[in-house]
């Protein structure tokens, strides 16, 4: 994306933001951003589109930096998940994401509520994601309504705890109490064996995110293949080969693949400069980059 469409795309939320979406129209973004009619159309569709995209890459953004902190890190850690929540909202109020989908809510806009939808599933995804890393695959079944629940009580406590305390206060006490209720209500419903509704509906819901690639895993067993058997020449590189299986068996045998424990593992073995197979681990790093930068254009689509 060049500097002039991010320009552009900047200047359009900062009015968004201050007049409000529906109130903002494409000359004004035309007068305060200093660019053309064909210049606007040239880089989007619609002022719809033009939101669309600039929400997509603050999702985008705002994902790194989550999963960002899970590197070197135990997954299962609450104390990690709990940054990442903190991470979330206090990205979430710097962009005034809130304000604007309230806005959307109102809109008769088809594409805008699918955006939104669409948001909000990825999100429950996520949770659901970390659930299992926290509580463990044997709550599995229960953790899709854990994570639904937990996005209600965020949400709510999030708004009448700015409204009580003003929207300054430090978000942290709010989040660890939403946390440990978390914990409680994940506890309860497994003990219980009470179950709301089925993971395996988040196939339909998202069906982008289950896809398989024969081709792609065809390709990925024998990049592995390559480089376990350069690595078993080397008694000093047996280390290494825990974390090829791996990464091997999180991308064929996970749902959910977690890149940033994948992209950990490699980089790892890329920064060692002793390593055998260098280029096989050039080679497995560029099938593995591939295969999520498809992924992320899929589910963009």
């Amino acid at each position: 994306m060049n500097d002039r469409k991010q320009q552009v795309m900047k200047k359009a939320y900062r009015l968004f933001i201050e007049k409000g979406f529906q109130a903002t129209s494409i000359q004004d973004i035309l007068d305060y951003s200093g660019i053309s009619k064909g210049t606007f159309y040239n880089y989007f569709s619609s002022k719809n589109e033009l939101l669309i995209v600039i929400f997509k890459t603050i999702v985008k953004k705002l994902e790194n930096e989550r999963n960002a902190l899970l590197v070197g890190q135990n997954p299962s850690s609450i104390e990690i998940f709990i940054k990442q929540i903190e991470l979330q909202l206090k990205e979430n109020e710097k962009n005034k994401i809130f304000p604007l989908f309230e806005e959307i809510i109102v809109s008769n806009d088809p594409d805008l509520k699918q955006l939104m939808k669409h948001g909000q599933l990825r999100m429950i995804k996520w949770l659901y994601s970390r659930f299992i890393d926290i509580f463990g695959e044997s709550k599995k079944p229960y953790l899709l309504d854990c994570a639904i629940m937990f996005l209600g009580i965020l949400y709510m406590n999030s708004k009448y705890y700015a409204m009580a305390y003003n929207s300054t206060v430090s978000i942290h006490q709010m989040v660890r109490y939403s946390v440990t209720r978390l914990v409680k209500i994940a506890e309860e419903v497994a003990d219980a064996d009470d179950q709301l509704i089925k993971p395996e509906l988040l196939t339909s819901w998202l069906p982008d995110f289950e896809k398989t690639d024969k081709a792609f895993k065809q390709e990925l067993y024998y990049a592995v293949l390559a480089l376990k058997k350069e690595m078993s020449h080397s008694k000093e590189q047996e280390k290494y080969l825990e974390l090829v299986d791996f990464v091997f068996d999180e991308l064929v045998h996970t749902k959910n693949p977690r890149k940033y424990l994948i992209e950990s593992a490699l980089l790892s073995m890329k920064a060692d400069q002793s390593i055998v197979g260098k280029d096989e681990v050039q080679k497995l790093h560029q099938l593995v980059k591939n295969y999520f930068t498809e992924k992320e254009n899929d589910a963009n689509l």
